[in-house]
């Protein structure tokens, strides 16, 4: 896809935003709140990575991709790519775009995880719609490698994934996803 294209279906999907403020909680489009930081000095890391924990445990998707990053890179502690996984999937399961992208880009790669193209492309088709911006360049070259028959499949959950978000979003106020706004 060209970038023309690419930016015209990013711009169209994120014309669903507006409809986020009145749907709630769903779960395909959530903003990640909160935060912690694991970027500290030596001595202060404990005490930082207990902070983000416990943000982690009590739902923070931020506080859960920066755990995630934490583990991925290995910097300040041994990389543990299953601690990655883990984290990058509380993230990503609650609309964390960064979160989706990574995640994404694990499964591409098979690191931590057995390399799968169809949920790379997946889920790096939702970390763009909510706003990962090279998320669809990647996802591009996902599908440059994937036989006819799985991007197909891929393509038909994402159907399936974008017709579940949109009931979601009717049955929450009874209007039609694509009425006017009040």
């Amino acid at each position: 896809m060209n970038r023309t294209g690419r930016a015209l279906a990013l711009g169209c999907l994120l014309l669903l935003q507006p409809l986020l403020v009145q749907a709630g909680g769903n779960s395909l489009l959530i903003p990640a709140m909160g935060r912690c930081t694991l970027n500290t000095q030596p001595q202060d890391l404990a005490q930082a990575l207990a902070a983000c924990q416990k943000a982690s445990d009590e739902g923070d998707a931020q506080a859960q991709y920066e755990l995630g990053e934490f583990y991925y890179d290995g910097k300040n502690a041994p990389r543990d790519l299953n601690q990655a996984l883990s984290y990058f999937e509380k993230a990503s399961l609650q609309g964390h775009a960064q979160a989706q992208f990574k995640l994404g880009t694990m499964f591409f790669h098979g690191e931590g995880v057995q390399a799968n193209n169809v949920q790379a492309y997946i889920v790096l088709k939702m970390a763009a719609v909510n706003g990962a911006e090279d998320a669809l360049d990647t996802a591009d070259e996902v599908a440059e490698k994937m036989p006819r028959e799985e991007l197909e499949v891929a393509t038909q959950v994402l159907g399936q994934i974008f017709r579940k978000y949109l009931m979601e979003l009717q049955s929450a106020d009874g209007r039609t996803p694509f009425s006017p706004l009040p």
